[in-house]
């Protein structure tokens, strides 16, 4: 009797690679992240705001800057779908109650009551307001609009001028998801770059970029910001103050990650596959962004994702200050500085609806960042689908 030939069983011998052992860095990262079940609705809810932020003129109902002055601090309306009225009678369509405007007669003040004799009818791909898709396409077809183009209607309420919340809000995610992008960009470059070059060079070049870095961060952030955000010509247009905003927390938000870099660089740099492209005559740049910067390209993107929330709220911050983006632009904390007064507070609490906004683009962002961090390293644990 012959014994079992045991080579037999390895994959070597059977000629078959388990997919483990042959997938790419980024397809076990892939497999890690979707593990994380949090992280991956971050991404849904992420990827959801940024959808918005690109269609904001073909998603929101109304111009963001049109006002009514009848409808002022209009409260919520609620959509429904059955309706029983004596104008319209009764039947089934997407809908929200008409309100009426009245003022009480001992506190003059201006209520709204429910019409029970009216609603407003809702229609998808309706013509609305002309409008320019990114300011180029001129459209007329919104998502949903008021299917009588002489009526409106308020999802999230109106504010002090009768403008319509929900429009204003879904412009105000393209400016306040945008300005997290362009600062995190801005910071990367400046990140990647000097930790890069202070991580390989070494030596005085290193200690001299180093003390930089300490020095930015032993600056106080807030202050830094407000003054900066301060010093800013109140002559400027709102897109140059857009971009002057960005710089400027970007200028704070680049050091963490080039204390990152130049960490991960010391290490890298006396790795074989550095050592074999310095022989092979490959220049200082080309070992940098060739081999040592793609080798820490998941770290990066995790620390990015991690940063983009705080530039946000560095921007809903200073804008509810009054020191950050002006009015007419839109972003979620030139909204919030509506809700500064105690009559917001007390008549119109849906005037906080863009706080809810930011909170909820935060904490996607962060869950997101978390799986991207926890699948940045694969290989710490074999994980399979």
């Amino acid at each position: 009797m012959t014994a079992p030939d045991t080579n037999s069983s390895l994959p070597e011998a059977t000629g078959h690679i388990p997919e483990v052992e042959q997938s790419s860095q980024w397809k076990l990262m892939w497999w890690a992240f979707r593990r994380h079940r949090v992280a991956v609705l971050g991404g849904v809810i992420v990827l959801t705001l940024y959808f918005v932020a690109a269609f904001a003129e073909f998603l929101a109902p109304f111009a963001p800057q049109s006002t009514s002055s009848q409808n002022v601090y209009h409260p919520p309306q609620m959509p429904r779908l059955f309706y029983d009225t004596a104008e319209d009678g009764s039947g089934f369509g997407l809908h929200v109650r008409a309100f009426t405007r009245e003022r009480d007669p001992f506190t003059l003040q201006t209520t709204y009551v429910p019409n029970p004799d009216r609603v407003i009818f809702i229609s998808f791909f309706a013509k609305g307001t002309p409008y320019r898709l990114w300011g180029l396409i001129p459209m007329e077809r919104r998502l949903f609009t008021a299917t009588n183009p002489e009526d409106r209607f308020y999802l999230f309420g109106a504010d002090r001028l009768g403008r319509d919340m929900y429009s204003r809000v879904i412009f105000g995610t393209r400016v306040s998801m945008t300005i997290g992008l362009v600062g995190v960009a801005l910071s990367l470059i400046l990140g990647v770059t000097l930790g890069g070059i202070s991580g390989y060079l070494g030596g005085v070049t290193d200690a001299v970029i180093q003390r930089f870095v300490e020095l930015v961060l032993a600056l106080p952030t807030i202050p830094i910001w407000l003054g900066l955000s301060a010093a800013l010509p109140q002559d400027w247009s709102p897109l140059t103050r857009y971009f002057a905003i960005t710089a400027i927390l970007s200028l704070v938000g680049w050091t963490e990650l080039a204390r990152v870099v130049r960490g991960r660089f010391l290490a890298l740099r006396s790795e074989d596959f550095v050592i074999a492209a310095r022989l092979d005559g490959a220049t200082r740049r080309r070992v940098i962004l060739r081999h040592m910067a793609p080798s820490m390209a998941s770290h990066i993107i995790a620390s990015v994702t991690l940063a983009i929330p705080l530039m946000i709220i560095a921007e809903t911050s200073l804008s509810f200050l009054g020191l950050g983006l002006q009015p007419p632009m839109v972003s979620w904390g030139v909204l919030l500085r509506e809700a500064q007064n105690v009559q917001s507070i007390s008549q119109a609490p849906w005037l906080f609806i863009p706080g809810a906004a930011v909170v909820v683009a935060v904490l996607a962002l962060n869950f997101l960042g978390d799986g991207i961090r926890d699948a940045a390293d694969p290989y710490s644990e074999v994980q399979t689908s």
